[in-house]
């Protein structure tokens, strides 16, 4: 075990539930396809003619079978494509992200390494590396850039999973228990959202 110097932008942010929350909400909202979609009386095919004359049968008028009265009519309000995408200040977005990897580092669920580099993309070297770290039961691997060993290594891993830190998000800070990053991810964490933070240039010494 030794140590590390962090930015306190980064590591030493109080939580702020309700921006983490909204970020979840938008990060969620934003996958949603809104594909969704139901036809009106004017879309299904069929229904041209009346079905019977307007009066003198003792039955209700109707001018069409597609009336959303009828089976196989049409749907009155039914679902239509959308889209479900919330927009939020990227300040807040940021915000959400440095809470979380504070929260990581006062937890003590978070693993700085120097690297990951496992010779073979091999599942059982990958669950050695892990079982060394100490890692718990859901595990999300963090490095500067894509590595295809790593992510070959962990996608047999239903509860571990590796990404580069620029696309590091809130859902999946969220969704494992343990974070592991390697010291360039944590550079490059810093180079993305400390430098715009207030306390940016202070640092102080962590554990990792």
């Amino acid at each position: 075990m030794g140590q590390i110097e962090v930015a306190e932008a980064l590591f030493a942010i109080p939580m702020n539930e309700a921006v983490v929350h909204q970020a979840l909400l938008r990060q969620m909202a934003n996958a949603r396809r809104g594909t969704a979609d139901t036809k009106t009386r004017s879309e299904i095919s069929g229904g041209g003619r009346k079905p019977w004359r307007q009066k003198g049968t003792g039955r209700a008028r109707q001018g069409s079978t597609r009336s959303p009265q009828w089976r196989h009519g049409g749907v009155v309000f039914g679902p239509h494509p959308r889209s479900y995408a919330q927009r939020m200040p990227k300040k807040m977005r940021r915000l959400a992200l440095r809470c979380l990897l504070s929260d990581k580092l006062n937890q003590r669920q978070l693993v700085v390494v120097q690297e990951l580099s496992p010779k073979e993309p091999k599942t059982k070297e990958m669950m050695g590396i892990l079982k060394a770290l100490g890692a718990g039961r859901t595990s999300l691997l963090v490095t500067a850039a894509p590595q295809a060993n790593i992510v070959l290594s962990t996608r047999n891993l239903p509860k571990v999973k590796a990404l580069p830190a620029p696309i590091l998000n809130v859902v999946d800070l969220l969704n494992h228990e343990t974070l592991i990053m390697t010291v360039d991810a944590v550079r490059a964490a810093e180079n993305l959202w400390a430098a715009q933070a207030h306390s940016g240039g202070e640092q102080h010494d962590s554990q990792a």
